[in-house]
C-alpha cells in the first residue's frame, strides 16, 4: 500500500470538515489567474467565502469523503478537471455567482492560449510615434504606415481567428496595442446547496429577476380579480370605484336622475338643445351665450358622463398596490 504523506491526509481533511460545515459548496475556474490577482480576488471573498486549491485527486478524494455526511455533494467532481479550486461560503448560489462573476477581468494572451473570438486590430492610430516598432507591427500582419506623426493600421485586420492558438509575437504585441483578450477570475463551474447542484446557467440571471417576476405576477392577479369581481382586501376598493362608474354611465345614459347624475344628465341636455339649435339654424343670445360658454370650456366638455366616473374611478387608483397589497391578493386568490 503506497504510503501517503501526512500533509495530504490533513489537506484532505481540512477540507472534507470546511464542506461539510459550509452552506454552500463550488468548484470555480483558476485558469490563467496570476499570484497578485488571486490575493486581490481572495480579498474581495473575505469573509463570506474561502478558496482552496489542492491536486484534483485530492480534491477529488475530499469530495468523496464529504458525501458520506453530504449525500449529493458528489455531483461536483465532474467539474474537478484543468486548473480548479474549491469554494466554500455561506452566500446563496446566486451570490456567490455574483461574487465570482465580479473577479472577471480582462488580461493579455500568452503563446499558444486560444482564441476566445475573432482578434481584430481596428483601422486607425495606435499608440506608437514613428519608429523601429511599425516594422514588427508589419510583421505580424499589420497594415502598418506612419501618418501625421503617428503609425496607423490602414485597415481592420483579423490576427487570430477564434479558437486558433495565439503565435508567441502576437500575443506579445497584442498588451502594447491595448488589446487584453482574454478574461480571467474566479469562473464559476459548479455549486451544491441543500442537495440540490446549480450550474451557472441557472444563476446567470439579472439580480431583481425574480422580485419583478413576482411584483408583476402581483399586479396582474390584483387586475384579473378586479375584472372577475373577486372580492378582497385589495379588490373591493376598487369593485366599488368600477361599479360606481359603470352605475353612474348607466344612470346617465338611461337619464334616470340621481343625486350624483342629475348634474351630468343637465349638462347633457343642455349640450344636445345647443347642437339642436345650430343644426335647425335657430339662435337666440341665451343660446348663443351657452354655445359661447361651452367653446370657452372645451377641451372638458361638461356632458362626459364616462370621464367623470373615469375621474372617480381615477381617484381610487392614483396609486398602485404596493408589493405587500398584491402579495397578499395572491395568497388570497390563489391559496
Amino acid at each position: 500500500m503506497a504510503h501517503v504523506a501526512t500533509w495530504k491526509k490533513e489537506l484532505v481533511k481540512d477540507m472534507v470538515q470546511s464542506m461539510v460545515d459550509s452552506p454552500l459548496v463550488a468548484v470555480v475556474d483558476m485558469h490563467g489567474i496570476q499570484g497578485p490577482q488571486l490575493q486581490s480576488m481572495r480579498a474581495t471573498l473575505r469573509g463570506h467565502a474561502t478558496v482552496r486549491m489542492a491536486k484534483n485527486n485530492l480534491m477529488l478524494l475530499a469530495l468523496d469523503e464529504a458525501s458520506k455526511s453530504k449525500p449529493g455533494i458528489e455531483g461536483l467532481k465532474e467539474e474537478i478537471h484543468g486548473q480548479c479550486a474549491i469554494v466554500t461560503s455561506d452566500l446563496n448560489p446566486f451570490r456567490l455567482f455574483k461574487q465570482l462573476d465580479a473577479t472577471m477581468t480582462p488580461a493579455a494572451a500568452k503563446a499558444g492560449e486560444i482564441a476566445p473570438h475573432d482578434i481584430v486590430v481596428p483601422k486607425g492610430p495606435t499608440p506608437f510615434g514613428p519608429g523601429p516598432i511599425i516594422g514588427e507591427l508589419q510583421k505580424i500582419g499589420l497594415p502598418a504606415a506612419i501618418e501625421g506623426g503617428k503609425i496607423v493600421i490602414r485597415k481592420d485586420t483579423t490576427l487570430v481567428k477564434e479558437g486558433e492558438p495565439f503565435p508567441a509575437n502576437i500575443a506579445k504585441m497584442l498588451p502594447k496595442l491595448e488589446i487584453l483578450p482574454m478574461i480571467v477570475g474566479l469562473g464559476f463551474r459548479s455549486a451544491f446547496e441543500d442537495g440540490t447542484i446549480y450550474g451557472p446557467e441557472v444563476l446567470d440571471i439579472p439580480e431583481n429577476y425574480y422580485h419583478d417576476m413576482f411584483a408583476t405576477a402581483g399586479y396582474n392577479a390584483l387586475a384579473l380579480g378586479v375584472a372577475i369581481a373577486f372580492p378582497t382586501v385589495e379588490t373591493v376598493p376598487r369593485l366599488i370605484a368600477k361599479a360606481y362608474g359603470e352605475a353612474l354611465g348607466l344612470a346617465v345614459s338611461a337619464a334616470i336622475p340621481t343625486k350624483d347624475s342629475i348634474e351630468l344628465l343637465l349638462s347633457k341636455a343642455e349640450s344636445q338643445m345647443v347642437a339642436l339649435s345650430a343644426a335647425a339654424g335657430y339662435t337666440s343670445d341665451a343660446i348663443a351665450a351657452k354655445a359661447a360658454s361651452k367653446a370657452a370650456a372645451a377641451p372638458a366638455p361638461a356632458a362626459a358622463p364616462e370621464a367623470k366616473a373615469e375621474e372617480k374611478e381615477e381617484d381610487e387608483k392614483d396609486d398602485q398596490p404596493s408589493e405587500e397589497e398584491t402579495a397578499s391578493f395572491l395568497g388570497s386568490l390563489f391559496g
